[in-house]
């Protein structure tokens, strides 16, 4: 049985993963997928990547994307989540800051340099037509966890995180969300090393098709704002609300969409350039 690590964050967006590895639909292939949790987010995985601590990556599509171009050797193979990401802008509960505008020139925090908590930043930034060189300021704190010791003890001022993983949050008063900041992109892709890729094709397809046939049909499994609410401990109204603005893909990401996603990234100054569709992308 060949031995594939896949990672991504632990979040309701993956429990489709979950499932099908809990049914042992990969073993069926001869496929032993071990999934590995990355909470740091997508600058993390990008760093597994490169290190070839795992072989797939299910990660924030600009994050991916401006890591390719600086060098990572992955290729992205299939759009995973086609709808936008709703990123909250949020505070300490008892954080002063009442808008986003009056965090202009503020610290905020990111899990690390290249995450989307970082990017995300600039696009938060560009919305309120603040200058990106001189009105942002990060504070690198790892994860969710960090990221309320440093909201807490005030050496971060803001936060941005998906705003159904952190409304637990908010419900119990240790964040307080002042806004909203969604992707103007798909939010998740699904990247393979390249050298993986070359001699593992066949095995990347029916991974593929595995979790394509469940994300195809995951809102109509039984009860399944029950178990998203249990497994992630979110309030069950919250669930039903995202599963109502969530959409999966099973299908490649579209060259067009490739360009737009550079073009932005390129007038925010996050990326030096731009590459070629098939520079980026593997059409399997």
């Amino acid at each position: 049985m060949k031995k594939i690590n896949i990672g991504g964050v632990p979040e309701h967006f993956n429990l489709a993963w979950y499932l099908t590895l809990k049914n042992g639909e990969y073993k069926n292939k001869g496929i032993n997928l071990r999934w590995h949790d990355y909470p740091g987010g997508t600058g993390d995985m990008c760093k597994a990547l490169r290190n070839s601590n795992i072989d797939i990556a299910v990660i924030l599509t600009e994050g991916i994307i401006k890591d390719i171009i600086e060098g990572n050797k992955s290729k992205i193979v299939q759009t995973f989540v086609q709808s936008p990401l709703v990123w909250g802008v949020h505070v300490a509960h008892d954080s002063p800051y009442k808008t986003i505008n009056v965090l202009k020139g503020t610290k905020a925090a990111i899990s690390r340099y290249g995450s989307g908590s970082h990017l995300m930043a600039y696009i938060n930034a560009k919305n309120n037509n603040w200058n990106l060189e001189k009105d942002l300021q990060f504070e690198v704190i790892k994860d969710l966890d960090g990221a309320i010791k440093g909201l807490t003890n005030g050496t971060a001022d803001y936060f941005m995180w998906e705003k159904f993983t952190t409304k637990p949050l908010v419900d119990n008063e240790i964040f307080r969300r002042i806004g909203n900041c969604p992707t103007p992109w798909p939010c998740f892709v699904i990247a393979v090393r390249e050298e993986f890729l070359e001699s593992n094709e066949e095995d990347v397809k029916s991974i593929l098709n595995i979790v394509n046939n469940t994300t195809s049909e995951f809102k109509e499994i039984p009860s399944i704002d029950r178990t998203i609410a249990n497994r992630y401990e979110q309030n069950i109204e919250d669930v039903k609300d995202w599963l109502q603005i969530t959409e999966w893909s099973q299908t490649i990401i579209d060259k067009q969409t490739i360009l737009d996603i550079q073009n932005q990234l390129l007038n925010l100054k996050i990326i030096a350039k731009t590459l070629d569709y098939s520079e980026l992308v593997y059409e399997l």
